[in-house]
C-alpha cells in the first residue's frame, strides 16, 4: 500500500508532495511486520499554484498509485490546511484522507477528525527510520538531491523552558520536502483503515 504526504505551503514556501511504499516482513501466524518504506515520489509544486490545482495535482499523483494497491493520505491541516482538507476530501481521490495539525507541544493527540502531532516527533521519526536503514530513497528519484539538502539542514533547538524545536530556519533552507515525507511516513506506521479518517466512496 502507499502512503502519501502533502505539506502545504503559503506565499513564500512550495507545497510539497511524498509518496511511500510499506513494504512488509511477513511469517507464519504472526502479523505483518514492517521492513522498509520505500520513496516513490517527491515533488515540490511550484512557488504560487493555487491550492485548488495543488489538490488536483495531488489527485493525479494518488490516483496514478492506487493500480499498485490502494493509498492513504496524510495532509498538514496546520493554519490555511483546514480549508484545503475539505477540498481533498471533497475531490473524490478515492483514497483515505487523515489531516494532521502539526504542533510544539509534547503529545500526540486527536479531536475532531484531526490528529495533533508534536513536530520533534515527526522529525525524529523519520530521522530514526534514516538511521536503522528503514528508509530508502533512490538516488535516480526525482529531488533526492533536494530532500537530501533539507535533511542536512535539520536542525534541533531546545528553547529555555525545555521545549524542543526542529526544522529549517536559515535564509534559503526548506524543509517542505521533509515534512511531506516525514507525514507520509508517520501514516505508513499506522493502522491500515479506520484511524481517525474519512473512507471515501469507491474504497
Amino acid at each position: 500500500m502507499l502512503y502519501a504526504g502533502l505539506d502545504l505551503g503559503q506565499k513564500h514556501d512550495h507545497s510539497a508532495i511524498a509518496v511511500v511504499e510499506r513494504m512488509n516482513l511477513y511469517r507464519a501466524y504472526e502479523t505483518p511486520k514492517l521492513h522498509s518504506l520505500v520513496v516513490r515520489h517527491l515533488e515540490r509544486v511550484p512557488l504560487g499554484t493555487a491550492y485548488p490545482k495543488v489538490v488536483g495535482r495531488v489527485r493525479d499523483v494518488v490516483r496514478a498509485g492506487l493500480a499498485e494497491g490502494g493509498c492513504a493520505l496524510a495532509v498538514d491541516a496546520t493554519g490555511v490546511g483546514g480549508p484545503v482538507v475539505d477540498m481533498l476530501r471533497g475531490a473524490g481521490m478515492g483514497c483515505e484522507v487523515t489531516a494532521v495539525s502539526i504542533t510544539g507541544g509534547e503529545k500526540e493527540s486527536q479531536g475532531r477528525g484531526v490528529w495533533s502531532v508534536p513536530k520533534k516527533d515527526l522529525m525524529a521519526g523519520l530521522l530514526l527510520a534514516l538511521e536503522r536503514g528503514e528508509l530508502k530513497i533512490s538516488r535516480g528519484l526525482g529531488q533526492a538531491a533536494a530532500l537530501r539538502k533539507e535533511l542536512v539542514d535539520v536542525k534541533v533547538k531546545v528553547g529555555g523552558g525545555g521545549s524542543v524545536r526542529m526544522g529549517a530556519d536559515g535564509p534559503g533552507e526548506h524543509d517542505d520536502l521533509v515534512i511531506a515525507l516525514a507525514l507520509a511516513c508517520w501514516r505508513a506506521r499506522r493502522k491500515p483503515v479506520g484511524f481517525g479518517t474519512q473512507r471515501l466512496p469507491g474504497i
